[in-house]
Formats: structure tokens, C-alpha cells, sequence
């Protein structure tokens, strides 16, 4: 836990899951004032879209953040390694691809890797292309995850097992219990998605952030399934309607244009259920109020010590027969 905050000169082991096209400044800028690692992700956005947000992140903090690059997602990954070699981005997140070729010229330059991982071996891959950090997530997940649907509770522990790099947990953790689960399957911090999407800080639509409050753990849905893709959202008129047709044998082809940044936008930014779809995680469950983004990271410090201290007060009691 204290590397992970010394590599990324940060105050808390929490750093914040890329969000694709819905990704801005003033939540990522929030992450990082916070204590944490914001995270700007830049989906399928041009190389200036994505330049606009980092420019605009950079005015409201300066503390380090991060970008998240998904390699076979992006039409511009070339580009957007350039826009973090020319803005001197400490940290980068690759995701969705393979992150060897790019390692060496990000390091080149003093900047951290991070890789994201759902399986021992690709965790073991990206451990031997040299990556600094990985983040394990489990399927619990929002948005897009892998087709292995490995568990967060049973991911971290084997990964932690098999490698030597500092793991930072994903996938269902939203609160202090989370964070200290995470530590004790083997850990060194957290990444977090939906949880701060219910912040007073993140810019998407009220409507998105009050199904969050009063969704239980049950009210998401795997989108994607018979194409070989994870893709966990809440679920509403528009992802039943999605679920409906790929039953009925909706084309791949459909299926990637019902379930493109367009759709995504309008359900996250527009509140447009009919037309769009919000991503979420299972830890909807656990959400219920809207704190700003300092109030969510302190309170989860200082609750994973209380249960940690909690767990080994019980551990330490005698045994009751």
C-alpha cells in the first residue's frame, strides 16, 4: 500500500477506473485533489478530445494523474501516447490489448505502467513486458470486463500468488470493507468506477447517479455474452431491449453499434434509459448517498482500518462453542 502511494506520489492507495468516452476533468481532477489517482479514459475520443480534457484536468489540480489507454478499442492509440509523451503524464493504464510494445518507450521516458489484468497469465504477460502495476478486476465490474468472469474474491489472491508486482484490486468495491478485503486477499489498493460515479463532483445526469442509490446488487445485467464480451450496466428499458435481441440472434455488428460511446453517452450524460444504457457495477448495492469525492477516499481510509482492527479483534477473541 505505501509503494503504490510513493510510486504515484499519491496520498491514498485508490486510483480511479478509466470510463471511456464519459471520462472528464472535473472527476479526475476531484480523484487527485482527493488523495487518489484520477484517471482520464479515452475510449474511442479523438486524440483532441482527449487533449482538451487533460489540458483542462491539468488547470483544476496539480497532482498526478493518469490515463487510460484501451489499446484495440481506440482508433488513435498511436496518437494518444504521443499526447502523454508531449503533456509528461506520469502514469498510464493499458487496457484491452496487449501492452508490450508500448512499455518500453512509456518507461523510457520515466512514466509508470499500469496493466490491466483478469487472469494469472495475462498477469504473468504483462509482469514479463515490464509493467510497473497491475490491476486485477474482477467481472463484478462495470462496463466492459473479461469473458473469463473471474471473481474479484477469488482473481486477487491467485495473481497476488503468481507475481511480484504490487496488485491493485477491481471489480465490487465501493466502501472501506472493500478496500480492506482487497488488502487482505493480497492487494496493495483499489480501483474504483461505479462508486464514483454517485459523487457530488462527477457530471452525469441525476437520474444516473439516483438509480445507483436505489439499485440493488441484482439490478444489473451481462450485455454481450454470446459475442465473447462482458459488458455489465443497470438495467433498463434500453439494455432489456439489447438482452431481447441478442436472445433472438442479433448480429455482431449490431450488437457493437447498440452498445457504441453514442448509446453509453446518452444513458450516462442525457439520462435517456429508451436510447442509451448506464454502466454499473454489482456494487450498486452498496451505494446509497452521494458524498463529494475527499469525503468517499477519507471515509474509506478510515473505515478499512476500523475493520481491519474489527477482523483481528475477532481473530484474537477466544473461539465460542
Amino acid at each position: 500500500m505505501k509503494y503504490i502511494c510513493e510510486l504515484f506520489e499519491i496520498k491514498y492507495p485508490i486510483i480511479q477506473g478509466g470510463m471511456g468516452n464519459i471520462s472528464n476533468a472535473s472527476l479526475t481532477a476531484a480523484v487527485s485533489n482527493a488523495g487518489g489517482l484520477g484517471t482520464i479514459g479515452c475510449g474511442t475520443m479523438t486524440p483532441e478530445q482527449v487533449e482538451a480534457i487533460i489540458l483542462e484536468t491539468k488547470d483544476k489540480t496539480n497532482n498526478n494523474f493518469a490515463l487510460n489507454i484501451p489499446i484495440n478499442v481506440s482508433p488513435h492509440t498511436d496518437e494518444l501516447v504521443n499526447l502523454v509523451l508531449k503533456h509528461d503524464i506520469p502514469v498510464v493504464s493499458l487496457s484491452a490489448g496487449n501492452p508490450a510494445p508500448f512499455i518500453p518507450l512509456l518507461q523510457k521516458k520515466n512514466i509508470k505502467v499500469i496493466a490491466i489484468v483478469a487472469s494469472v497469465k495475462h498477469a504473468q504477460k504483462a509482469q514479463d513486458a515490464g509493467a510497473d502495476v497491475l490491476v486485477a478486476e474482477g467481472f463484478e465490474a462495470a462496463g466492459i470486463n473479461s469473458n473469463l468472469e473471474m471473481t474479484t474474491f477469488t482473481l486477487i489472491p491467485q495473481i497476488s500468488k503468481h507475481v511480484s508486482l504490487p496488485v491493485l484490486a477491481a471489480g465490487g468495491i465501493g466502501n472501506g470493507q472493500g478496500l480492506a478485503a482487497a488488502l487482505m486477499l493480497g492487494a496493495s489498493g483499489v480501483q474504483l468506477g461505479t462508486r464514483l460515479i454517485a459523487t457530488q463532483e462527477a457530471p452525469f445526469h441525476p437520474s444516473y447517479k439516483q438509480k445507483l442509490i436505489e439499485a440493488m446488487g441484482n439490478d444489473t445485467v451481462i450485455l454481450g455474452r454470446s459475442f465473447g464480451q462482458v459488458r455489465r450496466v443497470l438495467k433498463d428499458p434500453y439494455t432489456e431491449k439489447v438482452l431481447d435481441l441478442e436472445k433472438q440472434g442479433l448480429s455482431p455488428v449490431n450488437y457493437r453499434e447498440m452498445t457504441s460511446e453514442v448509446h453509453h453517452i446518452n444513458g450516462a450524460m442525457n439520462g435517456d434509459v429508451t436510447n442509451g444504457f448506464m454502466n454499473s457495477g454489482q456494487v450498486a448495492g452498496l451505494i446509497d448517498d452521494i458524498p463529494t469525492v475527499k469525503e468517499l477516499l477519507d471515509g474509506m481510509m478510515k473505515d478499512a482500518k476500523k475493520h481491519m482492527e474489527v477482523g483481528l479483534s475477532r481473530l484474537s477473541a477466544p473461539f465460542m462453542i
